[in-house]
Order: C-alpha cells, then sequence, then structure tokens
C-alpha cells in the first residue's frame, strides 16, 4: 500500500536547510583535528533538532499574532527583538548541548558548565545571531512578497471589475431607449423651454464624458458620486415629468468619504431601468446615505416589484464583486422587496 504522506515545502526547507548548516559545522570539525564520529553524528542530529524547533515556535507565534500582515515599519522592531530573543536561546541551547554531549560521551571530560560556557558564549551567540536573522528575514521576505503579489492580482481583478462597470455604465447611457428620448426630450424643450433644453444637453453631455472617462479611480468621494446621480435623476425627471418623484439626502459629515465609483449609479439606473420605467404611473425614487455604526449605509428605494427568480444582472454582479475585493467581504450588498409596491436596494461599507 503506498503512503500519500507529502512533505509541505516549509518543512522541506527547514529539514534540507538546518541538515546543510549541521553538515557544514561537522565538515569544519573533522578538519580541525581530535574528530569524533559519535560526537559528531550527535552534535548534527541535535543542531537540526534546536535550528528547527526554535525557528518552528517562532513561525507558529507570528502566526497566531499576525505578524506576517504586518507593515514594514511595524514589523521590524518586533522582528529585531525576536532575533535576540532567538539567538539567546540558541547560545543557551547549543551550549547546554555541548555540555551534555562530552559529559556522556568523553568518560575523562572535566569541564564544568561554567567554564564551557564562558568560553564559547560571544562564539555561539554570534552564530546565533547570524543564522536566526538569515532565517527570520527570509521568513518574512517570502510572505511580504507573496502578499505583495496577492495584492498586485486583487488590484488587477478589481481594475478589471471598475472598467467593467465603466462600461456597463457607458452602455446604460448610450441605450438608444434612453439615449432617443433624451433627445426627443430636448428636441420639444428648444420652443417651448430653451434654458430647460441647454440645461438637458449639459446634463447629457455631463453623463456621457463621464462614461468615456479612462482614468476612473478605484476609489472617488462620496459628494462626487452623489453629483452624478443627481444629474442622471434630472435627466430623467426631464423624461418622466411627474411619473417621477425624486429625494436625495446624505449626511455631509460622510460627503468626502471615499467609495467605489458608479456604485450608487448602479443602483439608481437598476431602478429606473426595472422599476420605474414598468410602471405606468410612474414612481418614486429615495437616495439616502447615513452613518450606521461603523458603516455608511447607502439606501436606493423605489417603486417596483423583484423579477420572480430574484436573479441580480450584470451591473448588480459587477457591484456586488467589487465590494467583496475593495472591502475584504467587510461591505454588503443586498435588494429586497420591502412591500407589495416598494424595492430596497442597500450598502454597507466599512469607515475608515
Amino acid at each position: 500500500m503506498k503512503s500519500n504522506i507529502k512533505i509541505s515545502l516549509y518543512w522541506k526547507i527547514q529539514i534540507l536547510g538546518w541538515l546543510t548548516t549541521s553538515l557544514y559545522w561537522g565538515y569544519v570539525a573533522f578538519f580541525d583535528g581530535n574528530f569524533i564520529w559519535k560526537i559528531g553524528i550527535t552534535d548534527l542530529l541535535l543542531d537540526m533538532f534546536i535550528g528547527i524547533t526554535l525557528t518552528h515556535a517562532y513561525r507558529n507565534f507570528a502566526l497566531k499574532k499576525g505578524w506576517n500582515e504586518l507593515s514594514l515599519k511595524k514589523l521590524i522592531p518586533r522582528i529585531v527583538l525576536v532575533i535576540v530573543i532567538l539567538s539567546t536561546s540558541y547560545m543557551l541551547l547549543v551550549i547546554g548541548k555541548l555540555y551534555l554531549v562530552r559529559l556522556f560521551i568523553l568518560k575523562n571530560y572535566d569541564s564544568s558548565f561554567l567554564e564551557l560556557f564562558n568560553t564559547t558564549r560571544l562564539q555561539v551567540f554570534i552564530t546565533g545571531i547570524r543564522l536566526m536573522s538569515i532565517w527570520v528575514l527570509a521568513y518574512h521576505l517570502y510572505h511580504y512578497s507573496r502578499r505583495e503579489i496577492r495584492t498586485v492580482q486583487e488590484n488587477a481583478q478589481l481594475t478589471i471589475k471598475v472598467k467593467e462597470a465603466q462600461l456597463n455604465n457607458l452602455t446604460a447611457q448610450l441605450n438608444p431607449h434612453f439615449f432617443f428620448n433624451s433627445l426627443n426630450n430636448i428636441k420639444s424643450l428648444i420652443s417651448e423651454k430653451p434654458n430647460s433644453a441647454r440645461r438637458a444637453i449639459d446634463l447629457l453631455s455631463d453623463l456621457l464624458r463621464n462614461s468615456l472617462n479612462n482614468n476612473i479611480e478605484r476609489l472617488i468621494p462620496l459628494c462626487d458620486e452623489i453629483s452624478l446621480v443627481k444629474d442622471y435623476l434630472e435627466l430623467e425627471k426631464m423624461r418622466f415629468e411627474k411619473r417621477l418623484q425624486i429625494s436625495v439626502e446624505i449626511d455631509e459629515k460622510v460627503s468626502k468619504h471615499l467609495i467605489p465609483p458608479l456604485c450608487i449609479q448602479s443602483l439608481v439606473e437598476n431602478a429606473i431601468k426595472h422599476g420605474i420605467g414598468k410602471r405606468k404611473k410612474g414612481g418614486f425614487i429615495k437616495v439616502k446615505v447615513e452613518t450606521l455604526n461603523n458603516y455608511i449605509q447607502i439606501s436606493v428605494q423605489n417603486s417596483g416589484i423583484l423579477s420572480a427568480n430574484n436573479t441580480l444582472g450584470i451591473g448588480l454582479n459587477n457591484l456586488r464583486e467589487r465590494l467583496l475585493m475593495e472591502y475584504n467581504g467587510k461591505a454588503s450588498f443586498e435588494i429586497l422587496q420591502m412591500n407589495k409596491e416598494t424595492v430596497l436596494a442597500t450598502i454597507l461599507i466599512p469607515v475608515k
């Protein structure tokens, strides 16, 4: 029966690294004269055991304390202290090992532990400093590089999602139904209300310019997003007229807080397309932004009914994925039917 036991990369490196180090010391001792094979083999095994035990204990401690996620500024002082502690422990264990091995193997060994300690402590401590520094720095550099690679990958994925949101927003703004309705409304306003027509052209221009902006940021001030939403709703108000009632409330304390772009816009577009646009009598849209404990709560209420299968479209799925990646699962999004005539979409974003 074949064994399925697999040795992890960590343990392979541990065993190979400390075995190589111990063999080097054995090689030096062999050509130094007075080499005793029994002592040499015992020293090799115990040196490996001491090195692996100390470094593995530190690894478990670092993982438990979450040191692999610390910034370099916070990590470096901790590393310096740890190296001193590990080197001191290494010195005591190695000198104790040297004394006990020679005491039990050499029958005529008559040196005391204090004598051995006083003659070898500095050399062994310096060796410990060198070895523990190499191990600890290599360990944290490995995890730091892994973390940086993971961050780059997540940022790349998030950038793609932002661009997808930008493309979805552009598609919505250039939707023939929306675009031609807006142009027809502007055409009818030119002779009757020229000022309103100019305003509508400005709004449509701003919306398209925002959609075509290639330099969209990963996070933008909440007030900028609200400004975009107001422009969009004002333009839709010209189309629906009395069939659309609008309410926008925002807590000024969070107006400068950064949020993912087009997140509120996506909710409002969804409310217009699947809610107000499908009702002969129209309805209302209420946008509200407020603080809730340590979160910013963004809610969009609208007249309408959720689809029977309650599935999200491309835009809202994109929004959910962006929130998940940007806030590591600490943000949330949900959409539900409040009553027979009202749908509520809510985003919770942690306050950084």
